[in-house]
């Protein structure tokens, strides 16, 4: 690991691993519910990201999902695992997404739940590119400068509940949320702290960059998940050259949480199928 930081994890079984990665405004405790079922047939790791409960490690600048690729790179090596499958959910999934464009010798397979890979809105074709342009520009003006300015401010409370607006289109989201989830929310926002003052939410990976990935991928998208996510999910699955589309009906972002026993079968069934 860099110097100076380190990462809380969680292990159970044994055989191939498997590594869990949480999203944004969560953490290790996401994946409570998989890291059992899982321990049965493979060596089961569910940790939290840089900044994430109940981490504590130095803010550095320019943090983003790039960061936590090569975090992750270097626990699979610490930890000796060799080449390890990933099952990531939201920002975990684009951390899994950079780990397999940037380090690839430690991967065997990855899953990704919705990877919020913004930066290739701006690049769709077809009837699909002035969509693509118009959702781009959406969220940077709605979501991602006004949390810059609320961060930068001190308002993260504030910076919270403009993302959570934006995603639930819902102005009021924020204030519907019970005390308990919001303080468990606020305490996973911390790598929002730097991440918003320091760092890019949204790193970009270019096109080229993806369609160079040959590691196995399986995309599981919600079929009630957001557009935006809607239209990243189908131009990964054009983009990544040996991967597999799962929609999951009747199931929003939190597939894994909404439907966690389908969402295993499917991402059990990938990796059993020789990846």
């Amino acid at each position: 690991m860099p110097t100076g930081v380190r990462l809380h994890y969680v292990e159970q079984g044994s055989g191939a691993p498997v590594i869990f990665v949480h999203g944004s405004l969560g953490d290790y405790t996401y994946w409570q519910g998989e890291v059992g079922p899982f321990a049965e047939k493979y060596h089961a790791i569910a940790y939290s990201r840089r900044y994430n409960y109940p981490n504590d490690n130095p803010a550095v600048s320019n943090y983003s999902a790039v960061t936590d690729a090569d975090d992750l790179a270097d626990l699979i090596k610490t930890l000796r695992l060799g080449k390890a499958n990933i099952i990531g959910h939201s920002y975990g999934a684009l951390t899994g997404l950079f780990l397999a464009a940037r380090h690839p010798e430690v991967v065997q397979a990855v899953v990704l739940a919705e990877a919020p890979a913004v930066s290739l809105l701006e690049h769709l074709s077809g009837d699909k590119a002035e969509p693509g342009r118009a959702t781009f520009a959406d969220i940077e003006a709605r979501m991602v400068k006004p949390m810059q300015r609320e961060f930068r401010a001190g308002e993260r409370e504030a910076g919270i509940a403009t993302f959570i607006a934006y995603v639930s289109n819902d102005p009021q989201a924020w204030e519907k949320m019970s005390p308990t989830s919001k303080k468990k929310t606020l305490r996973d926002a911390h790598e929002w702290d730097v991440m918003m003052t320091k760092g890019d939410l949204f790193p970009p990976i270019a096109p080229e960059t993806i369609r160079k990935i040959s590691i196995p991928v399986l995309l599981m998208s919600g079929a009630k998940s957001f557009p935006f996510i809607h239209l990243i999910d189908e131009e990964l699955a054009q983009l990544l050259p040996h991967n597999e589309h799962f929609i999951v009906p009747d199931a929003g972002h939190q597939m894994w949480t909404q439907a966690p026993e389908l969402c295993r079968q499917k991402a059990e069934q990938f990796l059993q199928d020789g990846h």
